[in-house]
């Protein structure tokens, strides 16, 4: 018989979260409807910013972003699109021009309705943001946009300057969600204000906090949710809090002992145990980039490619698996998740050879010194690693791999910030930052290379610039492709290139929210961003 009694630690930390909790939550409302429950929801972070724009690239904001705010089209768990505010869509034989058809009867929470001239207006700003204000286009919107227009209230026509394959499911993507004009007309200053933000989400912010909590009720009119999640009426649960609880084993005891529903990103040696206790656990794969590192090539010693060749072969993918994780992560093959269309197997390329990666070192003038620490000139091997502060597993994944690395003569130097300062300090491509950690999300294969390139306001991964012709003429070639069949083969060419030059050096398929939840809280559906709805959610007692 399993003893489902929480062991002493946990207890106290249990206490120690219904103290945490207890005056912290905001109270409901007195008459407030019940129908189905208050969902509480612990999370370590809501990050810095509430502009739409700016926002809802965020790993945490996404979470309250997919519940206050619709979208075009609907993405599941393995990629499927489907009609949502957009009912249908046509688009030409060049793939450079989509006529978009709208449901009816769908409003922003402030009354406007969700119209041809509202989508205009999104997918405008979606495309240039107002930058001088601080308003930030959504980096995975197609580059190529030329305009949209209102052909009636209810058909938009929207044009490319290229072909545009990616278009109708990057409208799934979590940055593009649907904000009201009125939102949209108003100052940077004044759209960090979460409560005035007006999305046409089956919830509005009753009561917000920043860097605190987060407080969403039910809409009553909301009758537009995505046929493919079984429900189009208002939500079953009356409201959902985020919380902010820093601390993953307060927020883990929280759940156990019922003050909370939800813990977001708990400990993934703990999930086990947790399951066996009744509880739980959910690790959805998302749709996008594996959990890797894009190597800044302006960087000494990583200008070299037998350094990055040997970075390469030095990993040793299956113990961070064994050693972190559980079977539920899964192994790099590329240095895109393996259940994103257009991915293709790369894993010979990834294999772990030591004997390799010290050969290509030697030949690369790096000699094992005094404490076999490898010199060059006088220098040391060094790598300076950044623990990203949104995958709760990034330090201990660093820790693993330093070891590897200094079995093979790296001095390696771990450094962890917050989110904030993480934002600020640490960017791919940074002057002093030879690897960034990766954890991005996107819908479609192709808006991948012109994220790694500077074309066209690209984000230039690598710091490559016009340095490499190859992937520049892959990145062009694979944005012009006018149909999937022209495009996949393109999309392997530039994964067995990307991952041979060493300038992505991929660790494993990530699952970055890890979700631990009362068995009460029932119904819960995850997209193809692996965010999890409470849309669909009952609670019982």
């Amino acid at each position: 018989m399993t003893d489902h009694r929480l062991p002493p630690r946990r207890a106290l930390l249990a206490a120690a979260a219904a103290l945490t909790l207890a005056g912290a939550l905001p109270a409901l409302a007195v008459g407030e409807p019940r129908r189905g429950g208050d969902v509480v929801f612990l999370i370590d972070s809501l990050g810095p910013t509430w502009i739409p724009n700016n926002s809802s690239i965020s790993s945490f904001q996404g979470h309250v972003w997919g519940h206050v705010a619709d979208k075009l089209v609907y993405v599941d768990a393995e990629g499927r699109i489907s009609p949502w505010l957009a009912k249908g869509w046509e688009q030409n034989a060049d793939a450079t021009e989509f006529i978009l058809h709208l449901r009816e009867g769908a409003t922003f929470s402030d009354g406007t309705p969700v119209d041809a001239g509202a989508v205009v207006a999104n997918l405008d700003i979606w495309h240039a943001g107002r930058i001088k204000e601080g308003i930030n286009p959504i980096g995975l919107f197609p580059k190529a946009y030329a305009r949209a227009e209102a052909l009636d209230a209810r058909t938009v026509k929207v044009v490319f300057k290229a072909p545009t394959l990616g278009f109708i499911p990057t409208l799934g993507y979590h940055g593009s969600i649907l904000i009201s004009p009125k939102t949209l007309a108003r100052p940077a200053t004044e759209q960090s204000d979460l409560a005035r933000t007006a999305g046409s989400g089956p919830f509005v912010v009753a009561d917000w906090k920043e860097g605190d909590f987060v407080r969403l009720v039910r809409r009553e009119d909301y009758a537009w949710g995505p046929a493919a999640v079984g429900r189009t009426g208002p939500a079953s649960v009356n409201s959902i809090t985020y919380k902010v609880v820093t601390e993953p084993s307060l927020r883990v005891a929280a759940v156990q002992s019922g003050q909370a529903d939800v813990a977001y990103n708990a400990s993934p040696q703990e999930l086990q145990a947790l399951k066996q206790a009744g509880l739980t656990v959910a690790t959805p794969r998302y749709l996008g980039f594996v959990n890797g590192w894009a190597i800044n090539t302006k960087l000494a010693p990583f200008d070299d490619v037998r350094v990055r060749r040997a970075l390469q072969a030095a990993i040793d993918r299956q113990e961070i698996i064994d050693t972190v994780y559980t079977p539920d992560w899964k192994l790099a093959t590329s240095f895109i998740q393996g259940n994103v269309p257009g991915a293709t197997d790369q894993s010979a390329r990834l294999a772990y050879d030591p004997d390799k990666a010290a050969r290509l070192l030697d030949e690369a003038g790096w000699i094992k010194g005094r404490g076999g620490i490898r010199l060059k000139g006088g220098k040391p091997l060094t790598l300076t690693l950044y623990s990203n502060p949104y995958l709760a597993t990034a330090k201990a994944v660093d820790e693993l791999i330093a070891q590897q690395l200094g079995r093979l003569g790296w001095k390696v130097d771990l450094r962890t910030y917050d989110v904030v300062t993480f934002g600020q300090k640490v960017q791919f491509g940074g002057p002093a930052v030879p690897a960034y950690e990766v954890t991005r999300s996107f819908i479609d294969a192709g808006t991948v290379a012109s994220i790694l390139t500077d074309a066209d306001r690209g984000e230039n991964w690598f710091a490559l610039g016009d340095s490499d012709p190859r992937i520049n003429d892959l990145r062009d070639r694979i944005a012009g492709a006018r149909t999937i069949a022209e495009r996949d083969p393109l999309l392997d060419e530039l994964q067995r290139y990307v991952l041979d030059q060493g300038y992505f050096i991929p660790r494993t398929q990530i699952v970055q929210r890890i979700y631990v939840q009362s068995p009460k809280l029932k119904g819960t559906t995850y997209n193809g961003i692996a965010y999890a709805s409470y849309y669909t959610a009952t609670k019982g007692e």
